[in-house]
């Protein structure tokens, strides 16, 4: 039987497989402004993006400044990438602490301290792996605390995409992930709701 709307629409398809695609280009294109000072950007973009930033001038004002961040969120459990800066970090904490070494975070627990791979100064964006304390590590809690070092800041998205191939991140993690400020969604009613999928606090303390 014929179908003429059937036939014009391959005939369509057939002309368009003639035409080879367009060559691939490896230039980068700009998409965001030109970067300029990392930390200066990277302070900006997270303060447009509801990131709480935070630089300290080395380990014992990072210890003071993690203190003051948990005692402003009450009582409750933490969670902790269990590496040797962040036990040190939390060895005067009188709270309860959960180890990732110990298993997953609780859905219980107020909020979670865990590494980056890297820094976004572009975004004002976080890169996180299964590595900064498990797949759960930067989603559970409704507080987020993410330690990370000046060293660590990048410019851009392809810096860090290089990053990550550079250190075969793709290869030794299940998981890794772009933060770009707390969780929130518009999608009813156009009205901004913070927290939604996942932490309504994401601080980061970088450590110089």
């Amino acid at each position: 039987m014929s179908n003429p709307s059937r036939e014009r629409i391959l005939g369509r398809v057939g002309k368009a497989l003639e035409h080879k695609s367009l060559p691939f280009s490896s230039e980068r294109r700009q998409i965001f402004p030109p970067v300029g000072d990392l930390r200066e950007r990277f302070e900006l973009e997270c303060k447009s993006n509801y990131t709480e930033t935070i630089f300290t001038a080395g380990p014992a004002e990072t210890k003071r400044k993690l203190q003051q961040v948990i005692a402003s969120l009450g009582d409750g459990s933490l969670f902790a990438e269990d590496v040797p800066h962040i036990r040190q970090l939390l060895e005067h904490h009188g709270g309860d602490v959960q180890w990732s070494s110990n298993g997953p975070p609780l859905e219980s627990c107020m909020a979670t301290v865990t590494r980056v791979e890297a820094l976004i100064a572009a975004t004002g964006s976080l890169m996180v792996s299964a590595s900064c304390g498990g797949r759960a590590g930067s989603i559970v809690a409704p507080v987020h605390i993410a330690i990370a070092h000046e060293s660590q800041l990048l410019p851009d998205i392809e810096s860090a995409l290089e990053f990550a191939t550079d250190k075969r991140l793709p290869q030794t993690n299940s998981f890794i992930g772009v933060i770009t400020g707390c969780s929130r969604t518009a999608d009813i009613e156009k009205l901004l709701v913070i927290g939604a999928h996942g932490p309504k606090r994401l601080v980061v303390l970088v450590e110089k």
